[in-house]
């Protein structure tokens, strides 16, 4: 998430390592240069096989984490509770394809709106 925008990719399942470096891979394709890059406490975040890959940045990706048990610092947290509550509510899909198509219109139709990022940001006191 940066200042106006959100990045996203939808992966089936329990996210993982591999998952958490390809996201990383592309999120360095999607924007070009340095990246800072603020974490909660997540198990994968920390493990061997992202250690790996950022060292292999060389200092492309600078990493800050939250304090433990604190979501309320986390502006993604908004973010997956505006989606759910405003976006998705009340929708049973049939499928996992379903549910990743609906998914992935009303994160776009949020990425639409920078003010409504930025709300995110203030409402985790970072902004």
């Amino acid at each position: 998430m940066t200042l106006w925008q959100f990045y996203f990719r939808l992966y089936p399942g329990t996210i993982k390592s591999p998952e958490i470096v390809d996201f990383l891979g592309r999120l360095q394709r999607a924007i070009p240069g340095k990246l800072l890059i603020i974490w909660d406490g997540l198990r994968q975040h920390r493990s061997r096989l992202v250690k790996d890959f950022l060292a292999r940045q060389h200092g492309a990706i600078h990493l800050e984490y939250l304090p433990a048990y604190a979501p309320e610092l986390n502006p993604v947290e908004y973010l997956w509770g505006y989606w759910k509550k405003h976006e998705l509510p009340n929708f049973c899909p049939k499928d996992f394809p379903q549910l990743t198509a609906e998914a992935r219109r009303a994160l776009r139709r949020m990425q639409r709106r920078p003010t409504l990022v930025t709300a995110f940001w203030r409402q985790a006191e970072l902004f």
